[in-house]
């Protein structure tokens, strides 16, 4: 089993922050599969009512977190020091997607197919927007 750490904005869901941006195509299709394989770490600079939402959007769509900007639930439960400028660590993953890649982001097709050595998850079926009588 694999600890995965996931960055949210640019790698989840378009860079729209501090709003929730649109979702990138696969990921939560990847997510949720990989979350039943692996441990799936948020790993994001987003803070209070923002990391709350992102984390809540995962939580929505079926993706189980591990732990969110820590290497376990317990140890982001822990008080922080008070000089937090010397907090800064890097989180114990084996695994780290972020738009922010060397390279680029490989997209969440490629890294399915790379994790599984399976095809492309299929994309989950979205309601139909209600058209109006002037469209």
């Amino acid at each position: 089993m694999l600890k995965i750490a996931v960055d949210f904005d640019g790698t989840v869901v378009e860079d729209a922050y501090p709003e929730i941006g649109k979702q990138k195509p696969f990921a939560l299709e990847t997510l949720k599969k990989l979350s039943k394989m692996h441990k799936i770490i948020l790993w994001t600079c987003r803070t209070g009512e923002l990391l709350d939402n992102a984390v809540k959007y995962l939580e929505d769509a079926g993706v189980n977190i591990h732990a969110v900007n820590a290497d376990s639930p317990d140890e982001a439960k822990q008080p922080l020091p008070d000089d937090r400028r010397y907090f800064m660590r890097k989180i114990d993953a084996d695994l780290f997607i972020d738009d922010r890649n060397f390279g680029g982001f490989p997209g969440w097709g490629n890294i399915w197919r790379k994790l599984s050595g399976e095809s492309e998850p299929e994309p989950e079926p979205q309601p139909k927007k209600k058209k109006w009588f002037w469209q």
